[in-house]
């Protein structure tokens, strides 16, 4: 599972949604799609007799992924929204899949903390490796400025990815099984994650991080082994970035390919110092704490004593704002007001970053909610953010994604698609619950005032409960910066989360697993549901084929189109104009077909009024898309038809009022004006 959660980074990249890098993302969606449903025919035909735990929080999933496909029939961007469909169906198999697991092998609960702790590890070490060597790994991070990107392209999804790690590696190194070679391991793994997180100056990524990471230490018995891994690693990841910050190759802008070639070299020695100290830290303190064993006194004791430390921070802090010149009520105002506005920047480029309130999520937000309130029952259409969003920005240019699920939600979604996702989260979160053993406050609890837990793990299952807190940790790090990011949209990220997340649904409670059955062909004969896991099995079967069919479709349309454009240039026009209507055909949602059946009609068969009708069906197919009334207007001032380009232009205008055409829509619809009189 590792190994094949790797490969979806690798393959699908920045994960984009919107016809960039469509053809690994299709491939990776049907794949998902078809293990997914695979998964979920042997957890009907082979799991034992007990409740479908996690199946509220499935069905709620599949409605949401309903929901989307049905927002098609009045989406701005309906090509896009087929897309968003293909993304959510095949997110729901990889739910359901983790769910399935859960049922078939619920043993295997290490093996899903060890594939996110490879894939995370794998990624972040890809990651610093294109720092090390930059002409070779990754030429193009020279050009995307000092912060950390690669694979992705975005460094918040490169902290996202090793932050999704450390719990995962903070439990390895603290679990008190296992070989003491792997607990050693986890100490300089987490340097490598802390680095990651550090130097792609992602804010977000830390603060999830810190937040999962609190949540693991508070639940998990093993916080002090933890606390320990967790300080050894980030104290050696934070003498590296230290450094890092200091060498103006690898932390500033504007440096040339020579000084980052450079530094990169020396980055990658100290790299290897820093692994080299921390793996020898890591055996000390495997070994030692397995010696060590400290009284239930001593552990209270220390306990406090970092709690006393980690109390300390906020005072400090507040010390130091109140001795700044603006003062603490000053400070607090101004740091506020340059995280919500809409008119700043993004806080910079270089490490300073992560102290800088400026952020640029809020314009997305803000436009986020206008188009909510202005389509609030059902929303604009899955992913239809970015094109209704033009005609409330403010600034030129556009952003495909509103930058947090919430908003994007509301925006594409509506009220509807809100309260869907909230009783999914409501459903997940009881089942979640569940299964790490956390239950409902007793009377003697309250009596008691909380002296006596009320999630008392099963003895023999204290180990399994450290790691679905594991587990639960890794989703709410996903959960958190989903929250305030676009992350959710890239496969590589959101699939590991996923996975995990179905786990957990599935898992059932802590003390009563639900397992394989003992001889999986006869209890299915034998079974007295026998009809109805046949109709089970045959409607997941049917539903996978039929996704995977489906998500096939714009990939097809984009290939046919690729080949009219190679006919055309090869001097076939016939040839291109079946080769566009093939692709109409397969993905009728979609303009680009449209487009280039227009270009052949006006520029190579000179039939202008077949261009301007394919043009029009353009329109007619996406009328709230400036791009199509664009499109139209300029053709129809090329073959001079002044009365219908303007009408064509001031419709782009309304929905697109920024105008960031070359040559303007204002200019164009002068020269039109001039022309007809």
């Amino acid at each position: 599972m590792g190994g094949a959660l790797c490969l979806l980074v690798f393959l699908t990249t920045g994960g984009e949604t919107n016809g960039t890098n469509l053809a690994p993302n299709t491939w990776a969606e049907i794949v998902l799609v078809l293990v997914g449903g695979g998964l979920g025919i042997a957890a009907v035909r082979a799991a034992g007799r007990g409740r479908a735990w996690g199946a509220v929080s499935l069905g709620l999933f599949a409605v949401l992924a309903g929901f989307t496909l049905l927002s098609i029939s009045w989406s701005v961007q309906p090509a896009d929204t087929w897309l968003d469909t293909n993304l959510t169906l095949s997110y729901l198999a990889a739910f359901g899949g983790g769910l399935a697991l859960a049922r078939l092998a619920p043993e295997r609960w290490a093996a899903i903390i060890g594939a996110v702790v490879l894939v995370s590890v794998v990624v972040s070490g890809y990651t610093l490796l294109s720092k090390v060597f930059l002409s070779t790994i990754d030429p193009g991070q020279s050009l995307l400025g000092p912060r950390l990107s690669a694979p992705f392209s975005y460094w918040n999804a490169v902290g996202l990815m090793a932050a999704l790690g450390l719990p995962p590696c903070v439990w390895l190194g603290a679990r008190r099984g296992g070989p003491p070679v792997l607990r050693a391991l986890a100490v300089p793994a987490i340097g490598v994650l802390v680095v990651t997180i550090l130097l792609s100056s992602s804010r977000g990524a830390l603060f999830a991080a810190v937040v999962g990471l609190a949540f693991w230490l508070g639940l998990v018995p093993l916080r002090l082994r933890g606390v320990l891994m967790l300080a050894l690693g980030a104290a050696g990841a934070g003498l590296v970035v230290l450094w890092a910050v200091k060498t103006p190759g690898l932390t500033s802008n504007g440096e040339s390919m020579q000084a980052q070639t450079a530094a990169g070299h020396a980055f990658g020695l100290v790299l290897i110092a820093m692994m080299a100290v921390l793996l020898v830290a890591g055996f000390a303190a495997a070994f030692g704490a397995d010696r060590v064993e400290l009284s239930a006194l001593d552990r209270r004791r220390v306990g406090g004593a970092l709690l006393g430390l980690l109390a300390c921070v906020p005072v400090v802090l507040v010390i130091a704002l109140s001795l700044s010149s603006r003062g603490l009520t000053g400070e607090i105002s101004r740091g506020w007001s340059l995280l919500t506005s809409t008119n700043v920047g993004s806080g910079g480029v270089n490490a300073s970053r992560l102290l800088a309130p400026d952020n640029s999520h809020a314009r997305y937000w803000s436009e986020g909610l206008k188009v909510g309130e202005h389509a609030l029952l059902k929303g604009v259409g899955g992913l239809g953010y970015g094109t209704a969003s033009l005609r409330y920005t403010s600034f030129q240019g556009s952003a495909v994604n509103a930058h947090s699920y919430l908003i994007e939600t509301f925006a594409d979604l509506g009220l509807i698609g809100l309260a869907v996702t909230l009783a999914l989260l409501v459903a997940w979160g009881v089942a979640a619950a569940r299964a790490v053993g956390v239950r409902r406050p007793s009377l003697i609890w309250l009596r008691t005032r909380g002296r006596s837990s009320p999630g008392e793990p099963v003895p023999e299952r204290a180990d399994e409960r450290a790691g679905l807190v594991t587990l639960l940790a890794v989703v709410l790090i996903f959960g958190i910066h989903s929250a305030i990011d676009w992350t959710w949209f890239i496969p590589g990220l959101a699939v590991p989360a996923l996975i995990c997340a179905g786990w957990l649904a599935g898992r059932g409670p802590l003390a009563h697993p639900v397992g394989r059955a003992t001889r999986p062909g006869r209890a299915f004969v034998a079974a007295p549901g026998q009809i109805a896991a046949i109709a089970a099995i045959a409607a997941i079967a049917a539903i996978a084929l039929l996704g995977a069919w489906t998500i096939w479709q714009p990939l097809r349309s984009s290939d046919a189109d690729a080949a009219a454009l190679t006919a055309l240039s090869s001097d076939h026009p016939a040839v291109a104009l079946a080769d566009v209507r093939s692709a109409a055909a397969y993905d009728p949602l979609s303009t680009e077909p449209l487009w280039y059946e227009s270009d052949i009609y006006g520029d190579v068969l000179h039939d202008t009024a077949a261009g301007q009708a394919a043009l029009q069906a353009d329109v007619a197919l996406q009328p709230a898309n400036p791009a199509t009334w664009v499109r139209l207007g300029m053709y129809d001032v090329e073959f001079g038809q002044p009365r219908e380009a303007i009408a064509a232009l001031r419709a782009a205008l309304f929905l697109y009022p920024q105008d960031p055409t070359v040559p303007s829509l204002s200019s164009l619809i002068a020269k039109a004006r001039s022309e007809l009189s």
